[in-house]
């Protein structure tokens, strides 16, 4: 029903000229194989099952697919597919919009890193541009950042869906639920398999975290910037247990300027449905709608509008400047990562949410000059 709205706020449908150039129509078939491809390899799946004749190979995938933690420790170098990434189909996605990503600083690759990338928006379609394709514009993130390995980490559930689970990591995306789990471990715990300050620990990885989650794609409205920060504190922990770890701010200016949103007031059936939801299930689904594949009201392809994602500079732990001596307890047999206390949290999150602000004032005039609020930190 809420694909009404457009047609009750408008007088008449905007509908697209016949006579695009062949680039354009390119470029929105890659937005429809994006927002199409767990439908079709679905659909792809179940008339496999039609057929008795691959049941012989069904059966024996279907227990890999619910048995199988592979996507767990970020995407298989042996799935993992550069090729994939690379495909022409992801500089004509990135166009569309388009999505470009920027650094501030040049990162070293002995170091590893955390990409926490806000707002949410709908689906996230920045994050994916810039971190799970390799021919982004700009160069894409293999050419700002070389020598780093990045995974994008997306919800557990969509790597139970037949078929779109080898897409995903296929495509590098991994798990977010290992990494930071619904019910984190509490403050004062370690992580037990790091036990000795070896330097030659796995260096140059990162992980790119939607660290807002679906309470805030609730907060999804054009031209705001309204994010839940605070009470995410799973991967300030983690950078504090894992050796050599930064934190890198990620601000995604215009993603939640990709479909137009109706916000529920607060204690309508609406509002109580989708925190439900998230309460539940984990995740929910605002209420959003953009345009069409041939018109320019009515649909659900977003819009044509630049997301301009901006890397900050690295947010390194107290702990781990200067060699990292600081993280570590020495005992008897070799060592171990010290435990976590509130004031390293407390002290990190700080020093986070200072560089994300920074980012915000440098350029708010530049890539949000029609923005109709300043950044807020809802929670």
């Amino acid at each position: 029903m809420w694909l009404l709205t457009p047609l009750l706020t408008r007088k008449r449908i905007r509908f697209a000229p016949l006579r695009i150039p062949l680039h354009r129509r390119l470029q929105t078939l890659s937005i429809l194989w994006h927002e199409l491809t767990p439908l079709l390899l679905l659909t792809v799946f179940y008339t496999s099952l039609v057929n008795p004749l691959l049941w012989p190979l069904l059966i024996p995938y279907l227990l890999h697919l619910l048995l199988s933690t592979s996507h767990s420790n970020g995407s298989p170098p042996y799935i993992r597919s550069h090729h994939l990434r690379s495909l022409p189909i992801w500089k004509y996605f990135n166009a569309y919009f388009p999505i470009t990503l920027h650094r501030t600083v040049a990162l070293d690759p002995k170091m590893n890193y955390i990409f926490g990338y806000q707002p949410h928006g709908i689906i996230s379609i920045g994050a994916f541009g810039c971190f799970a394709t390799d021919d982004g514009l700009q160069g894409g993130f293999g050419r700002l950042f070389p020598g780093i390995r990045n995974t994008l980490l997306t919800l557990e559930g969509n790597f139970r869906v037949p078929f779109y689970r080898e897409y995903l990591l296929a495509m590098g995306l991994g798990s977010v639920h290992p990494y930071i789990p619904r019910q984190p471990a509490p403050l004062g715990t370690s992580i037990p398999t790091t036990t000795t300050p070896d330097p030659s620990l796995p260096r140059g990885n990162a992980i790119s975290i939607v660290l807002g989650g679906a309470h805030e794609s609730l907060l999804t409205f054009p031209h705001t910037y309204r994010l839940i920060l605070r009470k995410r504190r799973g991967f300030l922990k983690l950078a504090l247990t894992n050796p050599n770890t930064a934190l890198i701010p990620v601000l995604a200016f215009g993603e939640n300027d990709l479909y137009e949103t109706l916000v529920p007031e607060r204690g309508t059936w609406l509002d109580k449905a989708q925190k439900g939801a998230k309460r539940w299930f984990g995740w929910t689904v605002p209420v959003f709608w953009a345009r069409g594949v041939f018109n320019y009201d009515v649909g659900l392809v977003p819009f044509r509008a630049g997301v301009e994602v901006v890397c900050g500079r690295p947010v390194v732990p107290r702990r781990w400047r200067g060699g990292g001596e600081g993280g570590w307890e020495v005992g008897e047999v070799g060592g171990k990562v010290k435990d976590v206390t509130e004031e390293e949290v407390m002290e990190l999150q700080e020093e986070y949410i200072t560089e994300l602000r920074s980012v915000w004032e440098k350029w708010k005039d530049v890539f949000a000059p029609g923005r109709r609020e300043d950044l807020e930190i809802v929670e």
